[in-house]
């Protein structure tokens, strides 16, 4: 790890500080629209804007990278995501949100594909692993650090706008200044979606399931709080329960894919995310409970990203598995863009409680739908099939680009390539 911080410090602190502004603005958005009198779709179109941006930055932003570089990519996306972050409290209009939030979301999964694609180039075949965790953990740790800076500040006033701005800009200093080669890219080619599904249904099923739950969780937590009437340390602490929660039962969910059938564990997470839902329906404002509540739903959904790519890699041919990370992030994206705007039309039509009971729905349909293909296709689960977690404990939706998640990929064929050869075991049937 000493080598891993020492080779990478400066794009991890940058992304640390990165972090810290995108997620005060991610939150702050619930609690000054509510201020500005928009409605919870409104706050709901908002929020899946965001992911919008994202799946299209994710397509696009490796295009611009072979154009003109790494380095012009990156800072041009620097001043766009800085210069938008100081324009929400001047055009206080929801349809001016969105475009802004379309192109938050994009200039964002730019600068992850740009950022990925360095920390890769530095990483070894020993380290890559190793860069991957302390990449996500500096990551979630910055998200959580957002919401204790929204917690002492006035979400009314200028000041929780022009922080991350500020934060932003600073972000970029450490990466641009750093002494890095600036490294090669090159595009994974790409697999359809239909190839994708005719090899794993159920892996692209859930995936663009989970993308609503995600989407749901990040972009309307804040507007639950607010209609709840929580006070903005308790909504604060409300959000990161999220974050949290998927911190802490991130290894451990990893620890036991791959110990058991990975489909069962899937399926088990995803009834426990549902009762868990259904608790947070009656808890009602109590915000200990709340809290509670975010934090094991946090913690049972959000790993459920990571078990779905293992899953998925489970059907492939090793050759295949590389070209599967685009589909994956893909159908996520699909479900990410839809999960806000369908919970906010049940939160105005219900009331905040919907909330818990949007995100119920959508965890049960992966249990039935993964219960249902378990009817149609054996497990291809072997005892010896024990590398898949290393690559995937720390992945987490929304955080990343392709280009992190094909760095997992390597780790993950790597691993099936020496396993092939010393005749442990299969990776597909």
């Amino acid at each position: 790890m000493i080598t891993v911080l020492r080779a990478s410090w400066a794009l991890l602190l940058g992304m640390f500080l990165l972090q810290i502004g995108n997620g005060l603005q991610a939150s702050l958005m619930g609690v000054r629209g509510a201020i500005e009198g928009f409605s919870t779709f409104e706050l709901s179109l908002i929020g899946s804007a965001y992911f919008l941006g994202f799946l299209g930055g994710s397509k696009l932003a490796p295009k611009f990278i072979a154009q003109v570089g790494h380095v012009r990519v990156f800072a041009a996306l620097a001043s766009l995501i800085s210069a938008v972050l100081i324009s929400y409290p001047m055009i206080t209009d929801p349809y001016a949100w969105m475009i802004l939030r379309v192109m938050i979301g994009f200039a964002l999964s730019g600068v992850y594909v740009t950022a990925e694609s360095w920390l890769n180039n530095a990483a070894t075949n020993d380290t890559r692993g190793q860069s991957l965790s302390a990449y996500m953990l500096v990551q979630m740790v910055g998200l959580v650090a957002a919401q204790g800076i929204l917690a002492t500040g006035d979400p009314s006033g200028w000041l929780l706008f022009v922080i991350p701005s500020i934060l932003v800009s600073l972000s970029f200093a450490p990466v641009l200044l750093a002494v890095q080669p600036t490294p090669a890219f090159e595009a994974a080619r790409p697999m359809t979606l239909r190839r994708l599904y005719d090899a794993s249904p159920f892996g692209v099923v859930g995936m663009m399931l989970l993308g609503g739950v995600f989407s749901g969780q990040v972009a309307m937590a804040s507007v639950y709080a607010t209609e709840q009437g929580l006070t903005l340390a308790q909504l604060s602490g409300f959000v990161s329960s999220f974050f949290l929660g998927a911190m802490l039962f991130q290894y451990p969910i990893g620890w036991l894919s791959d110990r058991m059938d990975r489909r069962v564990l899937i399926i088990g997470a995803s009834v426990a995310a549902t009762a868990v839902a259904a608790l947070g329906v009656l808890m009602g404002h109590i915000f200990v409970m709340v809290f509670a509540v975010g934090l094991l739903s946090g913690g049972l959904s959000q790993p459920l990203y990571a078990l779905l790519i293992a899953y998925t890699n489970d059907y492939l041919e090793i050759e295949d598995m590389p070209a599967a990370a685009g589909g994956l992030i893909f159908a996520n994206g699909i479900g990410a863009i839809l999960g806000p705007p369908v919970m906010g039309v049940m939160m105005t039509a219900m009331g905040p409680w919907a909330f818990w009971l949007f995100l119920g729905i959508v965890t049960a349909m992966i249990a039935g739908y993964g219960l249902w293909r378990m009817t149609q296709r054996p497990t291809v689960y072997a005892e010896e099939d024990d590398y898949e977690a290393v690559s995937y404990t720390t992945i987490m939706p929304g955080a990343v680009s392709p280009v992190a998640i094909e760095a997992a990929q390597e780790l993950y064929v790597e691993a099936a390539e020496e396993l092939a050869e010393s005749g442990g075991g299969d990776t597909a049937t």
